[in-house]
């Protein structure tokens, strides 16, 4: 059965960490709704102004963040003792778990562009206070392949034709894929029945079940074994995101994401104590 559109999104511009202007395609409200994802930032800019004061040190709990690069250049570090740069084409698959303080420090490229997304995934309640760890993932570890209808795709984490993602062993069961439609030309790809999916459009134009995505739409697909996706009148170029939903109960303030507010009480009390990293 051919996945249905639930609902076509925009997102709202915002201004996160110490200046950030950024896309908040989702994460505003009903979280339950895109469950067991939590939230899609876009940053994109040609204006440093608008990125260098970056995400100074902050903490997570109970979440994965996944900070995918197009274009320019991201440095990190974190509790754990990580430091490093993620550049284009990279991955930063972080699980917060019990606790994690971190930093992100947006560069961009010589050119002064930035262009990246950074998503945020739940984790089910037997594993929110987990043991955190990094995850850097360089653009050579993402494989790439084309299938027979010419589609391009980058596999983060997922697979196709047996060709596995590096980013495995995922509570949620996830896929993610950087996929290329070329234009006037239809491609499908088989969905777990049951998992949440949806795509977010990152260029040019394309067709959804004969209704026009462009870049900067997010398409929330309703239950199914496949979807079917059309490019346009040019290469369309979307972000496809697959999981398993946890169907718990969400508490959520900042950024730590807990099952009751006790829990996140407790979290910001740890914070204060100092006894927030395990």
């Amino acid at each position: 059965m051919v996945r249905q559109i639930l609902e076509v999104f925009r997102g709202q511009k915002v201004i996160e960490g110490a200046g950030v202007h950024l896309c908040r395609v989702f994460g505003f409200n009903n979280p339950a709704r895109f469950d067991p994802f939590l939230m899609l930032d876009d940053f994109r800019s040609t204006n440093r102004a608008e990125f260098i004061k970056g995400f100074p040190w902050h903490p997570h709990r109970g979440i994965e963040t996944i900070t995918y690069m197009l274009q320019g250049d991201v440095e990190h570090g974190d509790s754990l003792g990580n430091t490093g740069t993620i550049s284009s084409g990279d991955v930063q698959w972080m699980t917060a778990g019990s606790g994690i303080i971190h930093q992100e420090m947006p560069k961009g490229d010589d050119n002064g562009i930035l262009l990246g997304f950074q998503l945020w995934a739940n984790l089910p309640a037997r594993n929110k206070m987990m043991a955190p760890r990094y995850r850097g993932i360089t653009a050579a570890d993402i494989p790439e392949v084309k299938t027979s209808d010419g589609t391009r795709i980058r596999i983060i984490a997922g697979s196709i034709d047996g060709i596995t993602g590096p980013a495995d062993n995922i509570i949620i069961d996830p896929e993610y894929l950087d996929c290329t439609v070329p234009p006037n030309t239809e491609f499908r790809h088989p969905t777990q029945r049951g998992y949440t999916a949806f795509l977010y459009a990152i260029g040019g134009d394309g067709n959804v079940l004969h209704n026009r995505v462009r870049d900067g739409d997010l398409v929330l697909f309703g239950d199914g074994d496949e979807i079917v996706v059309s490019g346009g009148t040019e290469p369309f170029r979307f972000l496809f995101l697959s999981g398993k939903p946890i169907r718990e109960p969400i508490a959520w303030r900042g950024p730590i994401v807990m099952n009751t507010d006790e829990e996140l009480d407790l979290a910001f009390r740890e914070l204060q104590n100092d006894t927030f990293i395990k």
